[in-house]
């Protein structure tokens, strides 16, 4: 017996990021605890998340039985960073999360220093990658695992924090961000 499909991301995201925005519609229009910036953040936030996620693990090939990919999951595992790197797939997960790197700041008020940008960095990289490898285990197809993924993806929430530190050194900007800024009891 054979299973054999594949779930589009849209399936799946769509009705996520309706959910998530409604609920901060909800809570900027009705409760009053946001304000219209403060939910164009949380809005724009959630689509960047949707579209990290389509980008990240879908779409997902279930193959299970005789069409499930046959190489054991623990050798799709890349455990060796640098040398084994692509530099277009890596500049690519660079790029993908410096707006995260941008955006925690404003969402949450405790990331005030590099480090913490990085940790949140490396522990969402993770987070994905061990999607990724259920995915494969369970699904029978996916995508590899990739500790390049991880430095790479950290990097990028580092410079994303770092542009952000800059851009809020200059007084006009800096201004106008503070009125997306969610405060510490929103977060």
């Amino acid at each position: 017996m054979s299973i054999s499909f594949t779930i589009q991301s849209w399936l799946v995201l769509l009705p996520v990021a309706i959910v998530l925005c409604s609920i901060a519609a909800a809570r900027t229009f009705i409760a009053k605890r946001y304000s219209f910036r403060q939910f164009a953040l949380l809005a724009a936030f959630t689509v960047y998340a949707t579209g990290v996620l389509h980008f990240v693990v879908f779409p997902i090939e279930v193959n299970i039985g005789e069409f499930a990919n046959k190489t054991p999951w623990y050798r799709t595992i890349q455990w060796i960073p640098i040398l084994t790197m692509d530099a277009k797939t890596f500049l690519l997960n660079v790029v993908l999360f410096v707006p995260f790197g941008l955006g925690l700041p404003l969402l949450c008020s405790s990331y005030k220093r590099m480090r913490h940008a990085a940790k949140a960095s490396i522990y969402a990289s993770i987070a994905f990658e061990m999607i990724q490898l259920a995915i494969r285990i369970v699904a029978g197809n996916g995508r590899m695992t990739d500790m390049n993924d991880l430095i790479a993806n950290t990097l990028g929430g580092v410079l994303g924090y770092i542009v952000y530190r800059k851009l809020i050194a200059m007084k006009p900007i800096e201004r106008l961000l503070s009125g997306y800024r969610l405060s510490s009891r929103d977060a």
